[in-house]
């Protein structure tokens, strides 16, 4: 409900203004004080209600255990404190270290599905010091969350968010404040899965693997046992690939009718270390050496909330 206020008075005399910490008398038109328990003032459009909101955030580093993603929190927000599930997300690995973009939100961009908050020593985090090169713990500049929360919020733009873990234990020695952020969007209609959640782009990489069958070149290899001798290899043609020794490539298209492809590697530095794999004679060390890794990706943001709404 919202109403316009018709007149005030501070200590039985009329103001046209308050301020933050003046206790003053407001009239308010057609309306039955009985029915107000609490209410927010405000200026017109200042304030939203929203029943989700994709924020910017921190692990506070105090906190111990992971963030997870689909775990519930206390969410602090505005002047109220409610239960909200997070989903975290950031930039891809190749962008991480990308200028953090302070308070907007860029829906342009696609970015990754995170399982938890990446920080130091957090899983998630591991594995991408094992899939890169220089062995270093890789962590984004910036990372976000969608926050569904169990009952709508009132609260500004921009406004700070905090994450919490009430429930815990209060003697014991620990941190409940979990995260802190800035909420960049608010979601005020209640059907957001359908009409908002498909400009956020969130992808979930998965990946299956094949292995190198032989070199033909400095810059080709043939790759098997990654389709179906069915499939239609030309759908795939251009997508990346990874291999086992750490280059990148790229699928040209089949090879021959047994569903075997051919892969372009750009670097010819590679081509010493394939020379070693395709002099091995064993086909099983073969396989080990050769290595591929085929990601793809595909939306799971829209699906798994749609899926939640249905199933509660």
């Amino acid at each position: 409900v919202t109403k316009k206020v018709k007149s005030m008075q501070m200590f039985h005399t009329p103001v046209t203004y308050a301020m933050q910490g003046d206790r003053v008398g407001v009239c308010v038109t057609q309306f039955d004080p009985k029915l107000l328990e609490r209410g927010l003032i405000c200026t017109p459009e200042s304030l939203q209600t929203i029943h989700a909101a994709v924020i910017s955030l921190k692990k506070i580093q105090y906190f111990r255990g992971a963030l997870q993603t689909k775990a519930k929190f206390h969410i602090t927000v505005g002047h109220e404190t409610v239960m909200g599930r997070v989903m975290f997300f950031s930039t891809a690995p190749a962008d991480f270290s990308e200028e953090p973009l302070e308070n907007a939100f860029d829906f342009a961009k696609e970015y990754l599905y995170q399982e938890e908050y990446l920080s130091k020593g957090s899983k998630s985090s591991e594995e991408n010091k094992e899939n890169d090169q220089t062995g270093e713990e890789q962590l984004p500049r910036q990372q976000w969350a969608l926050l569904e929360f169990e009952k709508p919020v009132t609260c500004p733009k921009l406004c700070l968010v905090i994450g919490s873990k009430l429930d815990t234990d209060i003697h014991a020695n620990t941190c409940r404040l979990a995260f802190h952020g800035v909420l960049l969007q608010g979601m005020e209609d209640k059907n957001y899965v359908e009409t908002f959640l498909p400009k956020l782009k969130v992808y979930k990489l998965k990946h299956k693997e094949g292995q190198v069958e032989r070199v033909l070149d400095d810059y080709s290899v043939i790759g098997r046992s990654l389709f179906k001798k069915e499939t239609n290899i030309q759908i795939f043609v251009g997508l990346k690939v990874k291999l086992s020794t750490g280059e990148d490539g790229v699928i040209e298209g089949g090879f021959g009718q047994s569903g075997k492809f051919k892969i372009r590697i750009p670097s010819k530095c590679l081509s010493l270390r394939l020379t070693e794999i395709s002099s091995v004679e064993d086909i099983e060390t073969l396989s080990k050496c050769g290595l591929i890794l085929i990601f793809t990706k595909g939306s799971q943001l829209q699906h798994q909330f749609r899926s939640r709404c249905i199933n509660s």
